[in-house]
């Protein structure tokens, strides 16, 4: 039993050959070198019958370690929190996801209104004045960042801590190599950001300074001793940070921060295997203008009534390219929605008590594991959700974790893979979705592997 997918008669063919003046979709071609176009079969499977691909595409899915089969403790920028019931069914709405860019107000007063939500969300959790519409995730949401601060100061060189996440300080330095800038690089001491490093590097010509609390260790960062040594220097102070961790630390704004982004992948953005998730991208009121992306505004109409627009468009498809500040096209709306149910379902009290049970739950995971022979805690600096724990610098972390797969445990981050000094130690994240019985048991687990 077959299905066409492309339900295309040789009639249809043979019309639009006729209409385009051809005779056959060979001619189609003609300018491309006979000698530089492929000849043969390309290597893929035959076809399959519906049923068939359907069974197939199973038996390959079958092979993820899902969060459903399997216990997490990975982290490291993705993580297995609870995704409340109401998100999917308010977006599986099909006025939401098949919602395109709001070029037309008029006709596009709920999705405006879900964007709105969600801006009003980050800046009350960032202690920021203005956020824009969602950025594509976390990392580019960084990188824009570095190059706001280098249009807004016109200088060129970004002071990055190694604790902000490897991805994100990739992605920086490909945004900044576009833009011709120096990014330099400042380590670490007890898993936050060496300070005595980072005012050895700031200097006049520093347009902002990038760290990230929590950071990637997990640890919490002293924005308070750091935002001087930027800030004597003229530059900016950008902050990455999880908003979760927002339901109880000290809002980066109200710490100085001019520029604070982040990913909303912990507020109901399934895990996906990866992605997709939302950026968040929020600054002081006077960088408003110089933010990428686009924001919603709250107007009324001839009669009064309230509506919403979009009110500042930096894309150089919208403005002229020489007074574009960005190229980034599109926001993450659909999952900035996920965000904003998120966020109205759980309210302040609810988002409270999440991130508290984050902490808790890493805390005693942490004293557990650390208790254990042959296990211990890299770094004594306070953390939220994650931690480090060093199994040992000859310790094989990828046969660690694919012993503990095997015992129904998803295992931490090889921190090795991009911190070679961290060689055998592992980021452990926990998050309210684990119970006491899948630490105790993970920890067991662990000490098992490791003594073995």
């Amino acid at each position: 039993m077959t299905h066409r997918y492309l339900p295309m008669t040789e009639q249809d063919k043979a019309q639009m050959l006729e209409t385009i003046g051809i005779q056959s979709i060979e001619e189609l071609f003609t300018d491309i070198p006979a000698e530089v176009r492929f000849k043969g079969e390309l290597q893929i499977p035959a076809a399959m019958t519906e049923p068939a691909l359907l069974r197939h595409m199973r038996k390959l899915s079958g092979q993820n370690a899902d969060f459903d089969r399997y216990a997490s403790f990975l982290g490291a920028g993705i993580y297995d929190h609870h995704v409340p019931v109401v998100i999917n069914h308010v977006i599986s709405r099909s006025e939401f996801y098949t919602a395109y860019t709001p070029y037309q107000p008029e006709i596009s007063q709920g999705e405006l209104q879900a964007i709105f939500e969600f801006q009003s969300y980050i800046c009350e959790l960032t202690g920021m004045a203005v956020a824009n519409a969602s950025m594509y995730d976390g990392s580019t949401a960084l990188a824009e960042a570095g190059a706001l601060a280098h249009g807004a100061t016109k200088r060129r060189k970004l002071v990055v801590s190694r604790a902000v996440h490897p991805e994100a300080r990739s992605i920086l330095a490909t945004t900044a190599k576009g833009l011709n800038l120096d990014v330099v690089e400042v380590g670490y001491a007890n898993g936050v950001t060496d300070l005595t490093a980072l005012q050895a590097a700031v200097d006049a010509e520093t347009a902002a300074v990038i760290v990230q609390s929590p950071n990637f260790f997990g640890c919490v960062e002293n924005l308070a001793a750091i935002e001087p040594v930027i800030h004597s220097a003229g530059g900016l102070l950008v902050v990455s940070s999880n908003p979760l961790a927002l339901g109880l630390l000290e809002a980066p704004g109200k710490l100085g921060a001019d520029i604070v982004v982040g990913d909303a992948q912990p507020f109901g953005i399934a895990a996906s295997l990866g992605g997709p998730t939302c950026g968040y991208f929020a600054v002081a009121d006077k960088w408003m203008r110089r933010m990428p992306g686009r924001i919603v505004g709250q107007t009324v109409d001839r009669d009064g009534k309230r509506g919403f627009v979009l009110t500042l468009q930096a894309r150089e498809q919208h403005i002229r390219r020489e007074k574009a500040t960005s190229n980034i096209c599109s926001n993450q709306a659909l999952l900035a929605l996920c965000a904003s149910v998120y966020l109205s379902t759980m309210g302040k009290q609810g988002l409270q008590d999440v991130a508290n049970l984050n902490v808790q739950k890493a805390h005693y995971a942490a004293r557990t594991i650390g208790a254990l022979q042959g296990l211990s805690l890299a770094f004594s600096a306070p953390f939220f959700n994650e931690f480090v724990v060093k199994v040992g610098s000859g310790a094989d972390l990828q046969t660690v974790n694919a012993k503990l797969l095997e015992q129904g445990f998803i295992g931490g981050y090889d921190l090795g893979r991009d911190y070679p000094e961290l060689a055998g130690h592992m980021l452990v994240a926990v998050t309210e979705q684990r119970s006491k019985e899948d630490i105790e048991q993970f920890a067991a687990s662990l000490g098992e592997v490791v003594s073995a």
